[in-house]
């Protein structure tokens, strides 16, 4: 514990500009800034690195590109692998622990030593794992690296420590899975074969040891020759040759038949009697055509025999539809008897496993369930009941039903907004499911000490938001609503109406939600915001709508001359956007825009009727941006909402919007630059068309190392050239420059309208994994970048309108690329830092970008089109002023409202609105509201926007207030309270607020706050209402945030940051000391950071893959009780026991239980395999695995526990074994005694 004291200054200066903008900040961690003051403020600083620590808590979602399923029969665990090496293995609800193989290789193939706590993976690297699951955290102990043969397929024995290996070469190895060593025992592909036969049998795809005998093993080439190897006598019992390829074989419980699925959509059943023929063939969906020929079929590429002791056999398999029918569902097709039940699929099957009641080959099987894994899917069949209903999935699988698009996550909510949530959430389930337990219920749970409620909230592309239940390191889905419901549905039409409709107009972008007062508010990709309340009654509502003009208007655009074909710019002080009053803007005369513009429109129309809202969230206020001389509103990029106030603020790249949702007005509607009134820190200066033109032919100076290009996106997304000299070569500019405004500032991934070319339209899948050209350029922050003022400059030269980026109505928005769906992976390193930035922001927004970096760079994009346009700013370093171009705007990239002080000579705190810009700036606007309900509705709320002007080193991104004690000051809150519940005259409804006020819990400090700001480049404090900055933290240099928090950790309060490099930073709170810095992700790509979400408690999440959620912890305390939290995947479970075969069986036929493998595959008898065939590599488990177990005696206590436990149960298994050989001795001599009293006095001739 650290105790610091610190001098306030009281610096008192001539420009806010040289206030907090001079070096006399300091650059180092923390630095404080000295001057001399009356005051003196104590923080107690509680935060130590010790408390700080950063580990993966949890997985939740689907897995990803799934290859691979296994189960363990006896625990009754799923595992499934995945593409990108990772293995999810589920139990119960609150079982499900997420492994990854390091080397990233896709899993093959799964199979469980059932019962036995350990689980084999197979890899596309050739590498078999051998992962322990008798820990909560699972770790390979042995690994085997296959070096000159490929591994197709693998075959693992009930109770056998033998793994047989099959490879694409047609080999067969076999693994001693204590050991894991190959064996000398090798079934040879020749050897396998005739050796008459000329052709190579291809593949082992099959390997299974017979049911009636395990000395026989069956071997499936992919070419269609099967042959039965004796294992004993290292010879072929019997060879089939068969013309279509095999791609499965599953065997009767007898062991005296087995089944095999081709190709060719056929089924053929094999009697060993006669292995000549096929016994039977079917083809079970080819039909006989008029010419007696069958229909072809598409391949089987599993089939699985399963037998019932009460009923016919079932034979269940996938694929095997006819080619005629053009867009069939993939199917499962479940045969059982003569009744064929087709069991249509949402997407294409990776793998299906059925779900025996014994783990024995030789008994009947009794099939209770099929697991079908989908491509974005997990669902299990109940064959139990004769409709095959499907169980209700308790795993959260469906996180991307739609396209996430933002996530948010909240702990510590209020404890009664869960039941509340769950409860309307219960009413809209799904109906129809079985209704026996979920099958997959192995392992143990319980609810950890360390619990509290949380919530996860999603936004998705269809504009649908879903709540989850988050506490204990769960998900459930707790509440779901669709914002699309506010608005008419869009009617397909022609031409540019239809470009409107399709794809995606609802997707949400970002989300703010006070789980106290229970407001919701959304923002919409086409500049649409909702309001939503809750309540607990359905009601009858009238949507309200407000129209936003937040654009600059054409008549602030000057058009060029008749002989410069250059972008010309605004006056100063003609950027101030305008609420709609109805009333169309008229053109500008040099624009030359066709006829039939849009103008004064918005993207989406809202229900003008009343509409019946069931009870949950329901919209209060719809607020739209409206379409400005056929230029479609730039996506907002900012969104704050306080319920005590009643107002609700949003910013983009034009300028920012207050509204009053209480009395459904716009109280302030203004661009970047009004709001600084009288005290902006940058001279907005104009620059002729000559010094442009000159800017074209050679780099620009930039006196502060900075340098701004902007590069148009090509509309196709593939002609990328990389020019070496765009600014020295001015040929690379075949049409006049000219700017352009981007939506760069908007905070959700989007490929917006110029993905298609002229002539050609180009569909991004919303699950497309993105291959652009792009993904090395210039990359700069998502929200440092100004925008460039108003619509597109349309020279008028002899190129005329053809230079308009958007044509009239054209759409604001294409599909929207949802923040699952980017799998870019961008290094961002000290050597290439600023490069990856530009790239990275040009795949976030799809959009041009500003350069802000201060680095120079003689290399960038030419987006070879004939819109590829540059501009540059140019910014002083002057410690006092900056100069900028008219046309670089600024956006609004956070807001937060708050109680404090707006003026330096304020004495008591007011109700503030809070600004961040792009260019690092930030605006204190004091507002004036009505204290009395009756006033508030309504007297207008006041607001001046001449308040204090703080600066900062790139786009601020997050305020927080806290005390002069430290603590965290949180924004004031009005009590939720139920709109539609019934009046009651005696109890009028008043609005109840809750304040949290600087001044109320600091009696011995006095008066004022600290504020803390952060941007993408470094942390400020400043003393409020002084506005003295105390200390200052450059948090990086080569990259950039992506993302801040202020959250609380330990009972106390700290600065949370993720950086584009992927370095996750906490730092304390006020004097931002760096308490953890952890290179936790080497490559940061798209997905993750458009939904890195940290929250209190020293927990965040962020996007995984485009179906998974992953959470992560950074507290010591957390990771110390993570152990505690998991679930634990083993349990110790007795083995069934197989049956009684009968006397005559066990005494006549039990070859099958005297075959002993050590023998033959031992050392001592098969000898040593080739080294250089395959190497062992020792895992990271140890003995048990105990890789996340305490270390030292802690760790040797529980190592040498576990070792006892399994050596106790070795004991007890021998001690039972011997208990039934010596009552089986003394029952076989019971039964000799028996017959020789009976046999004793007979003469011979009497037998």
């Amino acid at each position: 514990m650290k105790k610091f004291r610190k001098v306030l200054d009281g610096l008192t200066t001539s420009s806010p500009g040289a206030t907090v903008g001079s070096p006399s900040c300091g650059s180092a961690a923390g630095t404080p800034t000295a001057a001399p003051t009356p005051k003196e403020i104590d923080v107690q600083e509680t935060l130590v690195s010790e408390n700080f620590q950063l580990c993966k808590t949890v997985r939740h979602g689907f897995p990803y590109q799934p290859t691979a399923l296994a189960f363990d029969p006896v625990q009754k665990i799923l595992a499934i692998g995945s593409r990108s090496g990772g293995v999810r293995i589920l139990g119960r609800p609150g079982v499900d622990c997420y492994c990854q193989h390091e080397s990233g290789a896709a899993v093959l193939q799964l199979q469980f030593l059932i019962n036995e706590g350990a689980l084999v993976s197979a890899c596309a690297d050739d590498t078999l794992h051998l992962w322990n699951l008798r820990q909560r955290r699972p770790a390979i102990l042995h690994s085997l690296k296959f070096n000159r043969e490929r591994i197709t397929f693998c075959h693992l024995p009930f109770q056998s420590k033998w793994l047989y290996v099959g490879t694409e070469r047609g080999n067969t190895h076999i693994v001693n899975i204590e050991s894991f060593v190959l064996s000398g025992y090798v079934i040879m592909w020749n050897k396998a074969i005739e050796l008459s036969t000329k052709t190579h049998p291809g593949p082992v795809v099959h390997l299974s040891d017979s049911p009636k005998d395990e000395g026989k093993l069956l071997i499936g080439f992919e070419s269609g020759t099967i042959v039965q190897w004796d294992l004993r006598g290292k010879k072929a019992d019997f060879r089939i040759y068969y013309d279509e390829a095999i791609h499965s074989v599953s065997w009767h419980h007898e062991g005296k038949q087995f089944m095999c699925s081709h190709s060719d959509g056929s089924l053929t059943l094999w009697n060993l009697r006669n292995t000549t023929k096929p016994f039977q063939v079917t083809f079970p969906h080819g039909k006989i055509q008029k010419d007696a020929r069958k229909e072809s079929c598409k391949p089987i590429l599993k089939v699985e025999y399963k037998t019932c002791r009460n009923s016919e056999p079932f034979v269940i398999f996938s694929g095997g539809l006819s080619y005629d029918k053009a867009g069939r569902r993939p199917a499962l097709t479940i045969m059982h008897g003569k009744a064929i039940t087709v069991l249509e699929m949402d997407y294409p099957i990776v793998e299906f496993m059925v779900l025996c009641e014994t783990p024995y080959n030789n008994e009947v099987q009794e099939p209770y369930a099929v697991v079908v894994l989908l491509e974005k899917d997990l669902i299990v069949v109940d064959l139990t009941q004769s409709n095959y209903p499907v169980f209700e999935n308790p795993y959260p699988m469906d996180i991307h039903e739609s396209p996430v698009t933002c996530t948010a996550y909240f702990a510590d909510c209020p404890p009664d907004i869960i039941p509340i949530l769950y409860s309307i959430g219960a009413k809209h389930k799904k109906t129809g499911y079985s209704q026996k337990e979920w099958p997959i219920s192995g392992g143990t749970w319980t609810l950890g000490s360390h619990t509290y409620p949380e919530i996860i909230i999603t936004g998705h592309a269809d504009g649908s938001i879903k709540f989850w239940d988050a506490s204990a390191i769960t998900l459930q889905m707790l509440y779901k609503m669709k914002t699309s419901k506010v608005f008419e549905k869009p009617k397909a039409g022609e031409g540019r109406a239809a470009e409107l409709v399709e794809e995606d107009p609802f997707a949400i972008q970002m989300v703010s939600w006070c789980p106290q007062s229970r407001m919701f508010c959304v923002v919409g990709i086409s500049a649409h915001i909702i309001l939503y309340r809750f309540s607990k009654y359905d009601a009858n509502t009238q949507i309200v709508s407000l129209e936003v003009r937040l654009q600059c208007d054409s008549d602030d655009v000057i058009s060029p001359s008749e002989n410069e074909n250059n972008p010309s710019f605004s006056e100063p002080g003609s950027h101030s956007p305008q609420p709609h009053h109805h009333h169309q803007h008229p053109a500008s005369p040099g624009s030359r825009t066709p006829e039939g513009i849009k103008d004064s429109i918005p993207c989406l129309k809202v229900k003008d009727r009343a509409v019946r809202v069931p009870p949950g969230y329901q919209s209060e206020l719809v607020i739209q941006l409206l379409w400005v001389d056929g230029e479609p509103p730039q996506q907002i990029t900012s969104l704050d909402i306080n319920s005590a106030y009643g107002l609700l603020a949003f910013g983009n790249c034009n300028g920012l919007a207050v509204v009053d949702y209480l009395q459904k007005t716009v109280i302030l509607c203004m661009s970047t630059l009004d709001l600084y009134g009288s005290t902006d820190p940058y001279q907005r200066l104009t620059r002729s068309p000559r010094r442009n033109r000159q800017s074209t032919s050679g780099l620009t100076e930039l006196t502060d190392n900075q340098q701004s290009i902007d590069m148009e996106r090509n509309k196709s997304p593939t002609s990328v050239h990389y020019p070496t000299s765009l600014h020295n070569d001015p040929r690379v500019l075949p049409e006049p420059v000219a700017s352009l405004r981007a939506s760069h500032c908007s905070p959700v991934f989007y490929l917006l309208d110029n993905v298609k070319g002229p002539g050609r339209k180009l569909s991004l899948p919303t699950d497309l994994k993105t291959d652009l050209d792009h993904v090395n350029g210039h990359c700069t922050s998502p929200t440092s970048q100004p925008c460039s003022a108003g619509k597109p400059r349309i020279p008028m030269g002899p190129e005329g309108p053809r230079l308009t980026r958007r044509g009239p109505g054209r759409p604001p928005f294409r599909k929207a690329q949802s923040a699952a769906c980017m799998e870019i992976s961008l290094p961002v390193s000290h050597t290439e830092g600023h490069a990856s930035r530009r790239a990275m922001l040009q795949q976030l927004h799809g959009v041009t970008m500003y350069s802000h970096d201060e680095h120079h760079s003689t290399t960038s994009y030419c987006w070879s089109d004939r819109e590829s346009r540059e501009n540059s700013f140019t910014r002083s370093r002057s410690s006092s002023v900056s100069s900028i171009d008219r046309d670089t705007k600024e956006a609004v990239t956070t807001l937060q409202f708050g109680e404090s002080y707006g003026r330096k000579n304020d004495v008591l705190p007011t109700p503030c609105l809070w600004v961040g810009t792009s260019l690092g700036v930030v605006l204190l606007i004091p507002m004036s509201i009505p204290t009395d309900q009756e006033e508030r509705m309504e007297e207008p709320v006041t607001m001046g926007v001449s308040g204090a002007v703080l600066m900062l080193k790139g786009s601020v991104l997050r305020f927080s207030f806290l005390d002069c004690m430290g603590a965290l000051i949180q924004p004031p809150y009005e009590v939720w309270r139920d709109h539609n519940a019934p009046e009651d005259p005696d109890r009028p409804r008043r609005r109840k607020l809750v304040h949290f006020s600087p001044s109320s819990s600091q009696d011995a400090c006095g008066d004022g706050h600290l504020a803390v700001v952060c941007s993408e480049r470094q942390a400020k404090v400043f003393l409020m209402p002084s506005q003295s900055c105390l200390f200052v933290h450059n948090i990086t240099e080569s990259s950039f945030v992506l993302r801040a928090d202020v959250v609380s950790v330990c009972n106390s309060v700290c600065l949370a940051c993720f950086c584009a490099n992927g370095h996750v930073m906490t730092l304390s709170l006020p004097s931002l000391r760096p308490l953890m810095d952890v290179n936790y992700l080497p490559l940061t790509d798209m997905r993750i950071a458009r939904t890195f979400y940290f929250t209190n408690g020293g927990q965040a999440l962020y996007l995984s893959s485009p179906t998974e959620v992953q959470r992560i912890t950074y507290s010591q305390e957390m990771c110390d009780n993570l152990q505690e939290m998991l679930g634990e995947l083993f349990t110790p479970i007795e083995t069934p026991e197989a049956q009684n075969r009968g006397f005559l069986k066990g005494f006549f036929g039990g070859n099958a239980h005297t075959f002993d493998r050590e023998e033959l595959f031992g050392e001592a008898a098969a000898g040593k395999a080739s080294r250089s065939l395959a190497q062992h590599i020792p895992g990271q488990g140890g003995v048990e695995g105990m890789k996340v177990a305490a270390s030292g005696v802690v760790g040797e206590l529980a190592r040498a526990r576990i070792a006892l436990d399994e050596r106790g149960q070795r004991l007890g298994e021998l001690e039972e074994r011997t208990a039934l050989m010596m009552t089986s001795a003394e029952a076989f001599s019971k039964h000799a005694h028996e017959l020789m009293l009976k046999c004793k006095d007979k003469k011979w001739y009497q037998f």
